[in-house]
């Protein structure tokens, strides 16, 4: 049996499984200690439903997704709004210096997916959907490249990025403390007795920070958003006409960091936080969307070569970390912490990577200068760079 959904439909859905996951997270602690969000948790959960309805010829439902390229637009447009190269000059040169190391895992990690995908004779843009698109760009990154993928005939992209995003978010988070505690015990790093006063938010978009709701500041954000995407929509053609390929949200992404960073030299005040947040709405329900369209059953054929690469990808994170990170970030307590806040959103995502750092520190005291330069590279650079990287990839194999 069939059942096909239109567009409202397929909303009222959507939103019932993000707060089933929700739900779920919450009662299965181990999902909330490795920052699994709850669109990818009620995705998931979906998607197996599916397949097991599938395998036994039981139903299929037929999603009307129109929606989710609006969504998926709208997040990485929010993300092009953080490019401040204002604030990239306050961060300071450890700020420049680990921007660079994150590029060159960026960039290390999509030569191994696509060496070992060539090695394993499968497509070689497919290994792409195991090194910086989902390690580094997360669920919403493999969720944008996933389907352009597949459009140029990379069987099973989405699912298999899908797959290693939440592989990265895991071992991420396992890899980070583990990486740290070791550098810290056997080189007797001097560690610090200070403390973060937990009083303090980390940032000021927390969920549990309450703010003033205002209309006039919402609609301006969502003015603003949609502005960046009508240009990067003519971006975005333009560049087609140049013959290169990449997601179609990387107009947007690029009118709005353009944007930014001539309001700032104009001293315009935007609405970040609003931006911010209707950002966040758009990747709920577009990771949502994504998840629920999953094809599990493509994954099959693919289960050896993909669990190898993904070790692979660990090794390179867990040496890379260890051998580079901690050397050219200085050799003492602080490069330790960086080290496992790379290991955090080089797999995983920023909110793992503060999550490995609030670890570290709890126990061995607080670092200052980790919980300035990361947030500013994980939340505001390294995605802009990551999407550039990997269009350059995709053009080069493709």
């Amino acid at each position: 049996m069939e059942i096909k959904l239109d567009i409202f439909e397929t909303m009222a859905l959507a939103t019932i499984v993000f707060y089933f996951g929700a739900y779920i997270r919450k009662r299965i602690k181990v999902l909330e200690k490795y920052c699994i969000p709850s669109a990818v948790v009620g995705g998931m959960i979906f998607s197996i439903l599916m397949l097991i309805f599938k395998l036994n010829s039981i139903l299929t439902i037929s999603l009307d997704t129109t929606l989710q390229q609006v969504f998926m637009t709208a997040f990485f447009t929010s993300i092009g709004y953080t490019a401040s190269f204002r604030l990239l000059k306050q961060g300071g040169v450890k700020v420049i210096i680990f921007l660079i190391l994150s590029t060159i895992l960026v960039i290390t990690q999509n030569i191994l997916g696509v060496s070992l995908a060539s090695a394993f004779k499968l497509n070689p843009l497919l290994g792409l959907t195991t090194g910086s698109i989902p390690l580094v760009g997360g669920h919403g990154t493999s969720g944008s490249f996933g389907p352009l993928l597949e459009g140029m005939g990379v069987k099973g992209a989405t699912t298999v990025a899908f797959a290693s995003a939440t592989f990265g978010l895991v071992m991420g988070s396992i890899l980070g403390g583990f990486a740290a505690k070791t550098l810290i015990e056997r080189n007797k790093l001097k560690t610090v007795k200070e403390y973060r006063d937990k009083t303090i938010p980390v940032s000021d978009f927390h969920q549990d920070n309450e703010a003033v709701l205002s209309h006039k500041k919402l609609m301006n954000g969502a003015a603003w958003i949609f502005l960046a995407m009508g240009i990067g929509a003519i971006i975005t053609k333009f560049m087609e006409g140049l013959g290169l390929t990449f997601p179609s949200y990387i107009g947007a992404m690029l009118a709005a960091a353009i944007i930014k960073n001539i309001c700032d030299l104009r001293k315009v005040k935007l609405e970040d936080k609003e931006i911010e947040t209707l950002g966040g709405i758009s990747l709920s329900f577009f990771l949502s969307l994504a998840l629920m369209g999953l094809k599990l059953w493509e994954l099959f054929d693919l289960a050896l070569p993909l669990i190898i690469m993904l070790i692979a990808q660990t090794i390179l994170m867990f040496v890379f970390g260890y051998y580079i990170v901690f050397r050219v970030m200085g050799k003492d307590y602080e490069a330790a912490v960086f080290v496992s806040a790379l290991s955090g959103f080089g797999m995983g995502s920023t909110a793992n990577a503060v999550a490995n750092m609030d670890a570290l520190t709890d126990k061995y005291g607080f670092a200052k200068t980790p919980y300035l330069v990361v947030p500013i590279v994980g939340c505001l650079f390294i995605d802009f760079i990551n999407s550039f990287v990997i269009t350059i990839f995709i053009n080069i194999f493709g």
